[in-house]
Order: structure tokens, then sequence, then C-alpha cells
């Protein structure tokens, strides 16, 4: 993947739209980088910034309840309380000096620390989502297209450990 290529669009009910590159989030300080997320998912790879240095750079708007994740690539939705993710999230772009590759979930792909068991929270492990190509902040929750039932559940799963979508 190409590092100019790379931009996350971070915008909705919010005072400062933003569309960041590779190299900006790069040069965001050392404080907003999370290095080396395998600490929190061993089967992970790469370093990411934090969620709330993004959220300070846009400044939500008051009214902003949710957070709404976007996969353009596989169609893939999530939309999680603002209060409950704020802390938790992690935007990851990079393995070593190079963009995050598909193989990893990348160009940009979006973690939450500590999530619950999926199908089980808000914030449950569905709601890491790879191929990240847009943050939306909302008023209320918006399109979510994890699974609703576990016949639905199990199919995500095996599709993404085949690296194939999941039918439709």
């Amino acid at each position: 993947m190409d590092n100019k290529t790379l931009v996350l669009k971070v915008d909705g009910a919010v005072e400062h739209p933003l569309e960041l590159t590779f190299e900006e989030l790069a040069q965001l300080p050392e404080s907003a980088q999370v290095r080396d997320v395998s600490r929190f998912h061993p089967q992970r790879q790469g370093d990411g910034v934090v969620l709330e240095v993004l959220l300070e750079k846009v400044r939500p708007r008051p009214e902003a309840n949710y957070l709404t994740l976007h996969a353009d690539r596989d169609d893939f939705h999530v939309s999680v309380p603002l209060q409950a993710v704020r802390g938790e999230g992690i935007v990851v772009y990079r393995v070593g000096d190079q963009a995050l590759g598909l193989e990893h979930g990348g160009p940009i792909r979006f973690l939450i620390k500590d999530p619950a068991a999926c199908h089980t929270d808000e914030l449950d492990d569905c709601a890491n989502v790879k191929y990240l190509s847009r943050i939306e902040l909302t008023v209320r929750k918006s399109r979510d297209t994890r699974p609703a039932d576990e016949a639905a559940h199990a199919a995500l799963h095996k599709a993404q450990e085949s690296g194939s979508p999941p039918s439709k």
C-alpha cells in the first residue's frame, strides 16, 4: 500500500471535518501514538493513534452521541456509543514505516483495546473494523451491519478467516 494514497475521513457532527493522510497520522505527537497493538490483541500487528486525539482535532459537536465506523471495501459498518469508545479506540495505520497492508486489515484498522466477546456488548470484538475508510460522528445510532444472529455471526467470522467478504 502506498503511504500517499491512505486517507481517513473523520466527519459528521463535528466542528472541523478532517481527511488524514499517513504522513499526518505519523506526525501526531508521540503521546498520541500507540506502539505495537499486539499488546492489546496478540493476533494483530502495527502501530496506531488513540481515537481521542482525532476527536480533539475534529471537536465533536455537543449533540454527537455515536461514532460510526465505515469500511467501504467490504461494506461493513458499526455504530457505537461515543462515550463508551472514546478511551478505548485505536486507529491502526502502519507496520514499521509503511501503511498497514490489506493482509492486516489495512490501510486503516480500528481496534478497541478491551472489547467484549462478539455479540455481547456495543463494544464487542465485531466493532474492531478492518479496511476503515471513514469515522462519522452522529446524533443517533447509524448504520450497523454487524450480524444480528448466530448464523450470520459465524458466517462473518468464517469469511474473515478465509480473507473473502461475507455473502450478503
